[in-house]
C-alpha cells in the first residue's frame, strides 16, 4: 500500500493490491466485552454503572496507516508518493453491542467525545502526523465494518483536501473582514432560523446553505474553536454536544439509515508549517464542526462523483422537516 498524490486536484489516495486483507464477519463480535479474540486495547474510559468500561480506542484489524517509520515522501517522475505512515484506531462507542449514538444516554454519548479529544490531543504530540479526524459510516451503502456501534480515527501526515480548502477560505475571508467565516454564518443561520434544526447549549445544529447532499446537517459550537479536543475539555461541554448530537442522528434516521459523519478540526498545530501562512492563523480564522451526510438509496441523479452536486431538496425544507420529527 502507498500514498499517491493527484497532481491536478492535489488529492492524496491510498492504493496498492492489497490481497490480504481480514475478510469481513465473524462469529462473534471482536468489540463487546465478553470477546474471546478481542483487539489490542490503546486507551479507555471509566464505566459510569458499574460495567467493563463506557468507550474505548482499540487497533483496527485492518488498517490502512501503520504507525512504523517515516513517510519517506519521492518522486515518482511528475507524480509524489510516500508510505501510508500514520494512525489508524477503532473508536467502540459503548460497550453494548445495541446501544449506538442515537439510543444512547447522554453521559453515554458524552465519556465517548471525550474519548475523541483525548485520542487527537495524543495522537497530535507526534510530529509526523499533520492531521486527525474521527468518521462514521453507518449503514450498508455507507461501508459500515461492524455490526458493533464503533467509529474510526486516522491519523496522516497530509491534510485532507477538503479541510485545506477550508483553511484557505476561512484565512482569505477572515483577511479581507477580520471575523470568522464560520461564526458569520452561524450569526446569520440564528437570526433567520430556516436552516436551524436545533440548538443546546453551546451548539447548533443547521442545514448548510448550499447542501451537498439531501440532509446535510453541520453540528458547530457557538463559540470560536478551532479544535475540537479544547471544546470537550470543558466543564459541560460534552454533555451538550452529547444531547445534540443524539437529537440530530434521530433526525436522520427519520429520514435514512445511511450516513457519513465526518469532524473537521483543525490540523496539528503543536508542530507548525513554516511555508504554509494558513497554518500561522488558524487558531483566529477556523471553527471546528461535525458534518453529516444522509444517503439516500433512492434519489433522481447521483451527487457522488461530481464537484457540482445536485440535490433535490433544499436546505430550508430539509431543516423544516428535521425540526418536524419527534426525538427524545
Amino acid at each position: 500500500m502507498e500514498l499517491r498524490k493527484d497532481p491536478i486536484t492535489r488529492s492524496w489516495v491510498i492504493t496498492g493490491d492489497d490481497g490480504d486483507r481480514e475478510p469481513e464477519g465473524r462469529e462473534s463480535c471482536p468489540y463487546c466485552p465478553e470477546a474471546q479474540r478481542p483487539p489490542q486495547v490503546i486507551s479507555s474510559m471509566p464505566s459510569l454503572d458499574g460495567g467493563p468500561w463506557s468507550a474505548r480506542a482499540v487497533v483496527h484489524p485492518n488498517a490502512l496507516y501503520h504507525i512504523e517509520g517515516d513517510p519517506l515522501r519521492q518522486g515518482d517522475g511528475i507524480y509524489d508518493k510516500m508510505r501510508p505512515v500514520g494512525a489508524h484506531e477503532v473508536l467502540v462507542e459503548n460497550p453494548r453491542h445495541d446501544r449506538h449514538l442515537w439510543v444512547a444516554g447522554d453521559g453515554e454519548i458524552a465519556q465517548y467525545l471525550t474519548l475523541v479529544g483525548q485520542r487527537i490531543q495524543d495522537l497530535k504530540k507526534d510530529r509526523r502526523f499533520k492531521y486527525v479526524t474521527i468518521f462514521k459510516n453507518h449503514g450498508r451503502v455507507a461501508g459500515q465494518e461492524a455490526d458493533h456501534p464503533t467509529s474510526q480515527i486516522t491519523a496522516t501526515t497530509f491534510v485532507p483536501r477538503r479541510v485545506l480548502y477550508e483553511l484557505r477560505s476561512g484565512k482569505d475571508y477572515f483577511t479581507q473582514k477580520e471575523r470568522c467565516v464560520f461564526c458569520d454564518i452561524l450569526a446569520q443561520e440564528e437570526q433567520q432560523k430556516s436552516r436551524l434544526v436545533e440548538s443546546r447549549g453551546d451548539y447548533i445544529a443547521t442545514c448548510p446553505y448550499a447542501p451537498r447532499v439531501p440532509y446535510e446537517t453541520w453540528i458547530m459550537p457557538r463559540n470560536h474553536e478551532a479544535a475540537f479536543e479544547r471544546s470537550v475539555q470543558r466543564g459541560g461541554a460534552a454533555r451538550d454536544l452529547a444531547a445534540l448530537l443524539r437529537r440530530t442522528l434521530q433526525r436522520i434516521r427519520n429520514i435514512t439509515e445511511n450516513f457519513h459523519m465526518v469532524l473537521h478540526s483543525s490540523p496539528n498545530t503543536l508542530h507548525r508549517s513554516e511555508v504554509l501562512d494558513y497554518w500561522k492563523t488558524i487558531d483566529d480564522d477556523y471553527h471546528w464542526h461535525i458534518e453529516i451526510l444522509p444517503i439516500l438509496e433512492k434519489k433522481p441523479k447521483s451527487y457522488t462523483y461530481k464537484e457540482i452536486y445536485f440535490t433535490p431538496v433544499t436546505s430550508e425544507s430539509a431543516a423544516t422537516r428535521l425540526r418536524a420529527v419527534d426525538v427524545s
